[in-house]
């Protein structure tokens, strides 16, 4: 099969198909157009110019369609200035509905869209269905109201801070808590608050003071526009704030419209001073709490203390009086003891000499008969013992006999040959050595 090369007028040069793809394009696009689409890679040049993409996703979120926009700075000033009586302004992520030109630019190949406007209700709108679809979603998980359910502590010292460590907000803060000269415990989780990458980060930091065992949160930031709190409203940052153990403070610095992280957190001030300035509030009114309570507590006891000195000073004076009425009875009653006693004394000495002038004279009539019983015994002991005397017993030819060591032998068997025996007599000491029999 031959290949029809065609004429040679039939083929275009890439100019002027460029033209004449432009010249199509003037002609079916003859007026602005709107379009809709998320902004992406916002860069701004040397000469004020806007430069971005518009994209929008596939339905089944495998593809994306995008658009190239140019807004140049004379175009440029007036739509920022339109968006700043919505406290908007252009960034990326942001969903939005331009208005411009299709242009197509040859030397590229490129369709462009010239912009020249913006509809900043459309933009607002879109944020307000995603909020109050994040809104309902939480209310049915019952999220939105658990932080809410936290006690909030009688004198929360040692606070959480999620926000940008040298940020106008963190110093606002910071120095409306020393300000206040009370002994805080601060503790810092260095975050951004703003951008595409705001969000996961502000979670992370929330995540990390739950293992710090702080009292209660304060998450702030400085005010900006609608785009820079678009963090505010996102779902990681709400889900996180009702995860929180403790409760948790906003000081956002907006003032227009609450967004879902005020209303998911426990309480919500309008900047990060009077966030601040709630806590000091909140401790010193404890600490004049604690200190009337102490003060009340001095007064009771000092008028408890007088009350006892008092009842003491009476009962000591009443036991003064009591002792010396009892000391005198006693005293009578003492003295009539005594007599009493000497009488009765007198009687037992009367009747104890008779006793013993009686038994002095049965004794004397006695003694005789008991002297001689006695010396009666005492000379039949002294028969039995001489008859017992071991010196009495050798006289007759007894003998005794123990081992070398001092054991008394009463049987044979206690003296095995060799054994030296030593043999008491009347006269003296045998030794002797056991022989084999």
């Amino acid at each position: 099969m031959a290949l029809d090369l065609g004429e040679a007028d039939d083929t275009f040069s890439v100019r002027d198909l460029n033209a004449a793809i432009e010249a199509v394009l003037a002609r079916g696009f003859r007026d602005e157009v709107w379009v809709r689409g998320e902004i992406q890679g916002l860069q701004r040049s040397a000469a004020g110019h806007l430069y971005f993409t518009l994209a929008e996703r596939s339905d089944d979120g495998q593809g994306e369609s995008t658009l190239r926009v140019v807004l140049f700075s004379r175009a440029r000033d007036a739509v920022e200035r339109y968006l700043g009586k919505y406290r908007m302004r252009l960034q990326d992520g942001m969903v939005v509905r331009v208005v411009g030109r299709v242009q197509f630019y040859g030397a590229r190949g490129q369709v462009n869209l010239q912009m020249s406007g913006i509809d900043p209700t459309y933009t607002l709108g879109q944020m307000a269905a995603q909020r109050d679809h994040l809104l309902r979603q939480l209310v049915a998980e019952g999220l939105l109201d658990r932080n809410k359910r936290h006690r909030m502590p009688v004198a929360p010292y040692r606070i959480g801070l999620v926000t940008s460590r040298g940020s106008a907000a963190w110093h606002d803060l910071v120095s409306e808590l020393e300000r206040s000269g009370l002994g805080w415990q601060l503790v810092v989780a260095d975050t951004r608050v703003q951008g595409e990458q705001a969000p996961a980060g502000i979670a992370a930091a929330f995540r990390a003071l739950a293992m710090a065992q702080v009292e209660v949160i304060a998450f702030v930031r400085g005010g900006g526009s609608r785009g820079d709190l678009a963090a505010l409203d996102h779902e990681a940052v709400a889900r996180a704030i009702a995860a929180m153990p403790v409760p948790v403070l906003t000081g956002l610095g907006h003032e227009v419209d609450r967004s879902v992280a005020d209303e998911v957190a426990h309480a919500v001030y309008k900047t990060p001073t009077a966030c601040a300035a709630a806590l000091v509030e909140r401790v010193r009114s404890f600490e004049a709490a604690a200190q009337v309570a102490w003060s009340a507590i001095e007064r009771r006891s000092t008028t408890l203390t007088q009350r006892a000195e008092q009842r003491l000073g009476t009962t000591a004076r009443r036991l003064v009086a009591d002792t010396h009425g009892a000391v005198a009875l006693a005293g009578a009653r003492l003295e009539q003891s005594e007599a009493a006693i000497r009488r009765a004394g007198r009687v037992v000495l009367a009747d104890g000499d008779r006793q013993v002038a009686d038994l002095t004279r049965r004794l004397r009539q006695r003694a005789p008969r008991i002297v001689v019983e006695a010396e009666l015994r005492l000379d039949s002991w002294n028969a039995q013992v001489s008859a017992l005397d071991p010196a009495l017993t050798l006289a007759r030819g007894w003998s005794i006999t123990r081992t070398a060591a001092g054991t008394l032998v009463r049987d044979p068997a206690a003296a095995p040959e060799g054994t030296v025996l030593v043999t008491t007599v009347a006269a003296g000491e045998v030794r002797s050595r056991v022989e084999a029999p």
